[in-house]
Formats: structure tokens, sequence, C-alpha cells
């Protein structure tokens, strides 16, 4: 679980930037709050760096592990539930979807020094497990309906209606 940061106004590092800076001699990181936009965080670049290669690192280790043949794989669907309890609800052939994917997106994003794909593919794959959660929306997306409108037209395609790009 991560450290709590040490929150101040943004206002405060503008008016005092020496002192706000001097925090994080105390902390490992200090999160900015602003009134109108996302709050930014403030660390060491020493620090950054170091979280950067231990989550390239992270990343690494889990891809191959999800690789190797001496039961990795085995290893990483076994503990999975407990890393990410929400796994619970998906399906079996899901929950490997899931780790092929992530296994794949995380050392190429660590690569990359963004983690935004590894979040996006989370965040989807959560969505995911609330719909097998609940039978009602679980039912409501996978029975067929007899309103069904026919397939959609491509882009571009006049002929069926389609817009131009």
């Amino acid at each position: 679980m991560a450290m709590p940061l040490e929150e101040v106004p943004f206002t405060e590092l503008l008016r005092q930037p020496g002192e706000t800076a001097e925090r994080l001699s105390r902390v490992r990181a200090v999160r900015l709050r602003r009134r109108d936009s996302d709050d930014l965080v403030l660390m060491t670049a020493e620090r950054a760096e170091g979280e950067n290669e231990v989550i390239g690192l992270t990343a690494k280790l889990l891809a191959a592990l999800f690789h190797d043949d001496a039961g990795g794989a085995e290893i990483l669907r076994r503990v999975f539930p407990d890393v990410l309890p929400w796994t619970r609800f998906l399906p079996a052939p899901a929950v490997e979807e899931l780790l092929a994917s992530l296994s794949e997106i995380a050392p190429a994003a660590a690569s990359l020094g963004n983690l935004a794909p590894v979040t996006q593919l989370l965040v989807e794959w959560r969505h995911t497990a609330e719909i097998y959660a609940d039978p009602q929306l679980f039912a409501a997306l996978t029975t067929p309906r007899g309103d069904d409108f026919g397939p959609v037209p491509r882009p571009g395609d006049e002929a069926t209606g389609g817009a131009s790009l």
C-alpha cells in the first residue's frame, strides 16, 4: 500500500518555495492541492528515478513469470485474486486474457516511463468485473433483444448512409 503523501495547498509552494521543497527531506513526496485542477506531486528526481526503476523491474518480473515454462504463470493465476480481489468475479478465460495483456503492456509501458496504458487496462478490466459481479447488469448486457437494428454502417460508406471522415 502506498504511503500517504503530505498535503499542502499549491499556493504554499508559490509563497514559500524553499520551505515547501525542504519538506522533501522528511517525506517521500508532497501533494500540492489545487482548487481548479488536478493535484500535483512534488518529489526529488532521485526518488522518482528510483521508483521508476522499481516499477520497470516489477513489470519485467511479471512478464518473465507469465512466460516461464516452470510454472510461473500458474503462480500468477493463483495469487492474482489476492493482488486484485475484483478478478474473482471474472471467468477464468478473462483472467487469463488480463494476465497475458498485463504481462505484455506493463514492461512496454515501463520502458517508456508512461504507465497510463497499464492504468487504462486495469480500469477496463475492473469495469468488466463489475459487470460480471452484478447479475442484473450482466443479464441486461448479454441477453439478446428483439429490437436489434442490424449492423452499424462503416464510416465513409455513402451507400449505407455512413459519415465520411
